[in-house]
């Protein structure tokens, strides 16, 4: 059996959070986003992860309105990208330092506190998804100056990166980074250096795209037939065991599945129940790991 909580931010929290990114799937149906996050803390969930394009403030809006301080709950907020409601994307980059502290002071704002616990620099280094081009191409050194500035003034509890390569976070260790958020799961497992260098500095690892295949093309850990065996030997979902996979592969990864479904949400949780024996987790190691690496637009 996993063990259920581990260090986040100097917090000790369970190891299965929520990510707030599907919430806006009930953008016209907020009393439903608020009742889902309500039953998310009932379930255990004390760290959800989120960020202002997050459904064009949506997300934060209703962590606000559905979190209590007596809950105690870690809330986790990113910067680099904004809400584009009328581009072609929903976000549009922001990378430059003077855009990273006006995400910050949005974030703020959105979320009704005077301190932001953890948040997260959305680097474009690495990982499927947008690359920068032009004026959104910063000096790491740059960012970290004005994200630990933040820091200093009191609006920032803590730094995390995001989508950041092995040099990388090298480089950003003298500032104290407290989690690294990558796209990382069993089929994609580029990444294996940058999370033993986390393990090995007390950082926390929060894999997005936990079960790959967040874009066309890309492999992803529902469609291998040694995760339906093993998954099917135990009686849970294909998507539970690759869930579960990664609770099991090292003791510093942290999951943040979002879901605008309440049963869904369920079965998120109870993969921390799920126990991956030896065998279990020597076939599913053997399954290849492919590049999710790719740049899109």
């Amino acid at each position: 059996m996993i063990t259920p909580t581990a260090s986040l931010a100097d917090r000790t929290v369970f190891r299965i959070g929520y990510g707030a990114l599907q919430l806006e799937r009930l953008h016209g149906r907020r009393d439903e986003a608020v009742a889902l996050l309500r039953r998310a803390v009932e379930l255990g969930v004390d760290h959800v992860d989120t960020a202002e394009f997050y459904g064009f403030g949506f997300a934060n809006d209703v962590i606000r309105e559905a979190l209590r301080p007596e809950d105690d709950v870690l809330v986790v907020t990113k910067v680099g990208a904004d809400p584009d409601p009328g581009g072609p994307m929903p976000l549009r980059l922001a990378q430059r330092p003077e855009q990273l502290r006006a995400s910050v002071e949005d974030n703020l704002r959105s979320l009704g506190v005077d301190r932001l616990a953890v948040v997260n620099l959305r680097r474009l280094d690495t990982g499927p998804g947008l690359r920068p081009e032009g004026d959104q191409v910063v000096d790491l050194d740059d960012q970290l100056a004005v994200m630990t500035a933040l820091r200093d003034e009191g609006k920032i509890g803590a730094i995390g990166l995001s989508s950041v390569t092995l040099d990388g976070l090298r480089r950003a260790l003298p500032a104290g980074v407290v989690c690294v958020q990558n796209a990382y799961s069993l089929v994609s497992r580029d990444d294996e250096d940058i999370l033993r260098l986390c393990a090995a500095e007390g950082i926390a690892w929060v894999p997005f795209f936990p079960l790959g295949g967040a874009f066309p093309g890309l492999p992803k850990a529902t469609d291998e037939p040694t995760v339906h065996a093993v998954a099917e030997s135990l009686g849970v979902t294909a998507a539970q065991v690759g869930l579960a996979w990664l609770l099991h592969h090292a003791p510093n990864v942290f999951l943040i599945p979002g879901t605008a479904d309440a049963a869904h949400l369920e079965a998120n949780i109870a993969v921390g129940e799920i126990a991956l024996d030896a065998e279990n987790l020597a076939v599913l190691d053997g399954i290849e790991s492919r590049s999710n690496d790719l740049p899109i637009g």
